[in-house]
This record gives structure tokens, sequence and C-alpha cells, in this order.
């Protein structure tokens, strides 16, 4: 089984800023309505034999992230419990506005590579606070904030009940991830600016 640490080290390799999330989020489904239907996963999704690949490949005709690290169980849950979301759009009825979208197997990894690593999948069932988590979680990385929350309100009460923050350890060796991603990104890009102004001079 992995460590946390690197799990969510993963996950800040591929996420986008926090903060750039937030500033493009728009009004997604009630919180309500996503924590019911998570609360509410089939034990098909939650079996250990089924194949997150798989299951993934059948519900977003696409591979998530998570599925290269599924033989952790807690990142096999997240990322399940995620794909359940998806798929009870087809199986009880869609969220409005659906969960669909260019984000919806970020969301997915969220669950399983940012959540997971720090809060058994298992307690997102069990317990009001992890599920609301959960739940923010996903609608935030799907590119959402919940109905009837304006960004300012969705960012502080997901800040409130976000488990990672309360980890001081975990929370500063993130930190530290984010910023070498973005030093990264940053680099990256202005190797490509400077290729194309070279390419263009030429």
């Amino acid at each position: 089984m992995a460590d946390a640490d690197e799990l969510l080290k993963v996950w800040a390799s591929m996420a986008p800023p926090e903060g750039e999330t937030w500033s493009i989020a728009r009004p997604g489904p009630a919180l309500d309505a996503v924590a019911a239907r998570l609360s509410s996963v089939p034990r098909s999704f939650l079996d250990d034999d089924v194949s997150i690949r798989a299951l993934s490949g059948d519900v977003a005709g696409a591979e998530c992230a998570s599925a290269a690290y599924a033989d952790d169980p807690r990142v096999r849950r997240g990322a399940a419990i995620g794909l359940w979301l998806l798929a009870s759009e087809d199986i009880v009825e869609p969220f409005r506005p659906t969960l669909a979208g260019p984000w919806a197997l970020r969301a997915v990894d969220s669950l399983g590579l940012r959540v997971a690593p720090v809060v058994d999948p298992l307690d997102w069932l069990a317990d009001d606070e992890r599920r609301e988590e959960a739940a923010r979680t996903f609608l935030l990385w799907a590119g959402f904030v919940p109905a009837g929350e304006d960004r300012a309100t969705a960012q502080a009460l997901w800040q409130a009940r976000d488990s990672l923050r309360r980890s001081s350890a975990l929370a500063e060796a993130y930190a530290a991830y984010e910023h070498r991603e973005e030093i990264a990104r940053r680099l990256a890009e202005a190797r490509a600016k400077e290729a194309a102004a070279r390419y263009s001079s030429e």
C-alpha cells in the first residue's frame, strides 16, 4: 500500500492549482443530492475484485488516473465511489446540471488520490461530515460549486471539512508539491514560448 504522501504527490502532479479551479467553478448540483447518491453506492462498486480500469472504461469511456494505483484499497474504493456518482446518472437519474463533462474523471481522481489517502472511503459512507467532504471535493474538481452557494461560501465550507488541511504534516508536504508543480508548469510555458519565438525568427 502506498504512503498517503506518495499518492498526494501523484495528485499534485496532475491537478491544476486549487485557486485556479475555484476561479472557474460554476453553479452545480445540490450538495445534498450528491451526498445522498454517494451514500447509496452499490456493493458491486465496492467489490475489491472489480477492476477500476474496466469500471472506468465502462462508465466514462476512458481510464481514470487512479486505476494505476488501484492496488491500494483506499484508492480503489475512492475511485469506485466517484465512478458510481457518474454511473448513477444513467442508473438513478441525472443530476442538474449533469456531472458528465471534461473534468468528470479528474473529479473521480480527486476522491481516489486526494481524499482517500487521508480518510478511508468507508468513512464517507458512515460519517455525515466525511461524506460532505467527499461530495464537496468531487463537485469542486468537476468544476462546480454546490447549488445555492457562491464561490467564497463554498470554498470556506470545503476548507472547514478538508481532512488534508487538518493534518499539518500532510498539508505542509502537499503545499510543497503544489508549489513545485506550479514552478515546473511555468518553466515549461516559458520554454515553449522561447522555442516558438526562436522558430518564428528563423
